[in-house]
């Protein structure tokens, strides 16, 4: 794929400034500092910030000046880095690396989600059910996982002879590893009649959760096979926020040649199911994602759901490493229950970017739960996202973040100092 020299001149140009920042000392300690963290030997709490879809007016398309679209979609990439760096004085780790994925493919389900768009650019949509019936679940299909080889070597000659003399450019195959049966489950029966089902029909349930759980294993087992797996113990994207660096993957027995399930970082989440009872989520929602997680070396559980009341039975998973607390969650109940077990993956409200910016308000908001999580010993970081818009200010998300490194500042040395005065 030739690309215009203007294009080509123009993603070099920011490819050479995200290796310069890339190259800073201050990434390097960053690194170790969640290598650390993600190990659960914090040294202060740490902060990220995912701005998702408030990137269309952090970085509107318009200032794009590519004209190929593979070549939008590079420099987007690269320009995000470089906002990122610019901008938010956060605990994001900017690498020198150029990942291209492997063209691999997973078939469809044989039953799919029949979906109407809102009318809205950003508003919600709705599932209409394909699933009512158990005779639907037998039109449930086992996906297939395919990979064309030679379309994967075709992308990465494309990205060395673009980027090789810039960035470290490597081929990757599946490293990030989310299991959502319960979403599956929903899109497919509509979210009312699921959650009447649990009553109504609970043996319907089970049986889809167990044909799509099912699925899901034969979808690792199918990775495995090809070898399709790849190591995600570095700056891969985990769970609902969080990245993968340790030092406990993978294991001493590991093959280099052959990433296992038990080489990697997995997770899960049960959104859906977020106002019903702990027993009823641990027997329709963890029953069927425990024995997915159990395959992995270490796993994260939760988004957007409440778990203040369901953390007995989701810190049975096995190997389980990072907890999503919600802004809906009781922070201190959970800081409680987890103490150093854990790390606790704290999403602040995103709505404090919208309507307004109370400064004031956000300290006092972030020194509440950091307090908490301190008073219990807990690993703690906290992740600004699901931020759909920040009404056109992106000042806000420069503002916040700096408000949550002060505050973390201050539990550090607030920390340090109770330390010396009772040593």
């Amino acid at each position: 794929m030739m690309l215009p020299a203007s294009d080509r001149d123009v993603l070099r140009t920011l490819a050479r400034r995200v290796a310069e920042v890339a190259a800073r000392p201050v990434m390097a300690a960053r690194r170790e500092a969640w290598t650390d963290h993600n190990d659960l030997m914090p040294r202060r709490p740490m902060v990220l910030v995912f701005p998702e879809g408030a990137w269309r007016e952090l970085l509107p398309e318009d200032r794009l000046v590519c004209e190929d679209p593979a070549a939008r979609d590079a420099e987007y990439q690269l320009r995000i880095r470089l906002y990122t760096a610019d901008h938010f004085d956060d605990d994001t780790v900017i690498e020198n690396t150029w990942v291209v994925p492997k063209a691999i493919t997973v078939s469809g389900w044989g039953l799919e989600p029949r979906w109407t768009d809102s009318p809205g650019a950003t508003g919600a949509g709705t599932y209409a059910p394909v699933l009512n019936t158990a005779a639907d679940i037998d039109k449930i299909k086992i996906p297939t996982v395919t990979h064309d080889a030679g379309a994967s070597q075709a992308r990465l000659a494309w990205a060395e002879e673009l980027f090789g003399d810039i960035l470290d450019v490597r081929l990757s195959g599946i490293q990030h590893v989310s299991f959502h049966p319960t979403a599956q489950y929903c899109r497919l029966r509509g979210l009312e009649e699921a959650m009447l089902d649990m009553c109504a029909d609970p043996a319907l349930v089970h049986a889809g959760m167990a044909c799509l759980a099912a699925g899901h294993h034969a979808i690792i087992d199918a990775y495995e096979r090809q070898n399709l797996l790849d190591l995600n113990n570095d700056n891969t994207y985990h769970a609902s926020g969080g990245n993968g660096f340790t030092r406990q993957l993978p294991p001493p027995d590991h093959d280099p040649a052959h990433v296992c399930p038990r080489d990697m970082w997995a997770s899960a989440e049960s959104q859906e199911y977020a106002q019903v009872s702990p027993e009823m989520h641990a027997e329709f929602a963890l029953r069927y994602e425990v024995p997915l997680l159990e395959r992995f070396g270490l796993n994260g559980y939760g988004c957007c759901e409440d778990l203040t009341a369901k953390l007995p039975d989701v810190m049975k998973i096995p190997r389980l490493r990072r907890v999503s607390i919600s802004p809906w969650a009781d922070v201190p109940r959970c800081a409680e229950q987890l103490g150093r077990r854990c790390i606790l993956s704290w999403k602040p409200h995103p709505g404090h970017l919208v309507g307004g910016f109370d400064a004031d308000h956000v300290r006092a908001y972030l020194r509440e739960a950091v307090g908490a999580a301190q008073a219990h010993g807990c690993v703690f970081e906290m992740i600004l996202k699901d931020t759909h818009t920040c009404e056109h200010h992106p000042e806000r998300f420069d503002q916040w973040t700096r408000i949550a490194r002060e505050v973390v500042e201050k539990t550090v040395t607030d920390h340090a100092k109770s330390q010396g005065s009772t040593g």
